[in-house]
């Protein structure tokens, strides 16, 4: 027994003794912190570098002015350091940016408008806001309406992104012509031209960054620019996967129906899926039917053969 109690209380020692070695180590100095790989596969916390050159679809993000750098700094600390979260806009990027980016492109938009559409809903193509706001671009109802889509408790083409991101390009290059910038569209995509004109106006400035503006809106182009930043550079802020951990578009084809369809999980076993996967690929389709009283003609996504393992 004595035996024991004095290997017990070895162990105690040595034990006690780790501890304050540990409680001693130094945390990085400035002269090392930059040397070593960025926060990769650790606990802690550090304060970030502010990059060069941040701008949004060209301009320039004037963070040499004190409030400016602390608002992007704010942001980037933001978003780097909910790790859940970013990880899961770098899967669903993935996924969602080869649909969106080819018609930005064709539609003479700035690429930078993807980051848009990531803070807006997370790029989760089911999103409602508290406003009703609805799809990866959160478009409001009557503002669907007006510009063409299909919105009502059968069908919402909001949450078809395709047509959507015609939709908020059209919006934003309206936007661009009124305001003069593109900054200043993105943050009325926000706050509404009106409302943009309005405190430009009021304030005597031609700026977003000279704005002064709600938490909201204020903080609208900083969070495109964070995301921006952080999806363009995985490894400098910690991020760390392989591509086979992204999500993956699953390739479709496109069935014209011009008529009603009085059962979609009928209609869906058809093409060897099943409800479920058809609304997944249609979230446009808000119910088990389509009444089309009007015979219009829709195009719905059919995943091709192979991805999915249906049972019958």
């Amino acid at each position: 027994m004595k035996t024991l109690k004095n290997i017990l209380a070895i162990v105690g020692l040595l034990c006690v003794s780790g501890l304050f070695i540990f409680s001693m180590q130094k945390a990085p100095s400035d002269e090392t912190i930059g040397k070593e790989d960025p926060i990769v596969n650790d606990y802690n916390v550090y304060a970030l570098e502010m990059p060069e050159g941040l701008n949004f679809a060209g301009e320039k993000v004037p963070v040499e002015n004190p409030d400016i750098y602390e608002r992007m700094d704010r942001e980037l600390l933001v978003n780097t350091y909910w790790q859940s979260n970013g990880l899961l806009l770098f899967k669903r990027a993935q996924k969602y940016f080869p649909i969106i980016e080819p018609i930005l492109e064709k539609n003479g938009v700035p690429d930078d408008f993807k980051y848009l559409a990531v803070i807006e809903s997370g790029l989760i193509p089911t999103a409602v806001s508290p406003a009703r706001a609805s799809g990866v671009w959160q478009i409001m109802s009557a503002t669907g309406r007006e510009n063409g889509l299909e919105v009502n408790a059968n069908v919402d083409e909001r949450y078809n992104l395709e047509m959507a991101t015609e939709v908020a390009c059209k919006y934003l290059k309206k936007a661009k012509e009124q305001l003069g910038s593109w900054t200043l569209a993105a943050a009325a995509y926000n706050a509404g031209n009106a409302g943009i004109s309005r405190r430009l106006e009021e304030q005597g400035v031609s700026n977003y960054y000279d704005l002064l503006l709600g938490e909201e809106t204020g903080r609208y182009m900083f969070r495109i620019v964070a995301l921006k930043e952080i999806l363009n550079n995985p490894s400098k802020y910690g991020f760390n996967f392989n591509k086979s951990d992204l999500y993956k578009y699953i390739p479709t084809y496109k069935v014209e129906v011009d008529t009603a369809v009085t059962d979609f999980s009928k209609f869906a076993k058809q093409f060897g899926i099943n409800y479920k996967i058809l609304k997944i690929h249609n979230p446009w389709l808000r119910e088990g039917h389509l009444n089309n009283r009007s015979r219009k003609l829709y195009h719905i996504e059919i995943p091709k053969e192979g991805y999915y393992n249906v049972q019958p």
